[in-house]
């Protein structure tokens, strides 16, 4: 399963062309493309117009949705979170931690446009698409 992360879901949602895009564009009906419950509202709450929400919510559910939640994966990300800084990087998101901790407790891969995930990469082994 390929999480894709809101940094690309927004870029595709707006017909932004760049190589995470196309590579969206060209794995969706070829993988099991997921997103988490996060990323979704991340999404939606950037929709302005009703109608735009409700299609871009429908569009979004053919995917499996995640739930981050929950106490173990709030732990495990907060380790997360404390063993970057200790190394010298300081997530700057929490959302963003959670994302990459639930990736890395359910062994997903993620497509992102973010750097903030590079040290989850780095340091705790996420598994990143580099298209």
């Amino acid at each position: 399963m390929t999480i894709v992360d809101t940094t690309v879901w927004i870029d595709y949602l707006r017909g932004a062309a760049n190589q995470h895009t196309d590579w969206l564009d060209r794995e969706l009906n070829r993988q099991r493309i997921g997103l988490t419950d996060l990323i979704l509202c991340e999404i939606l709450q950037g929709i302005v117009g009703g109608s735009t929400f409700t299609r871009v919510r429908r569009d979004l559910s053919r995917f499996e949705a995640f739930d981050t939640g929950g106490e173990a994966q709030a732990v495990a990300a907060a380790r997360n979170y404390r063993f970057l800084r200790s190394n010298g990087h300081t997530a700057r998101k929490t959302v963003d931690c959670m994302i990459a901790t639930f990736c890395l407790t359910e062994r997903h891969s993620l497509l992102h446009r973010d750097r903030d995930f590079d040290p989850f990469e780095k340091y705790l082994g996420l598994r990143v698409i580099h298209p």
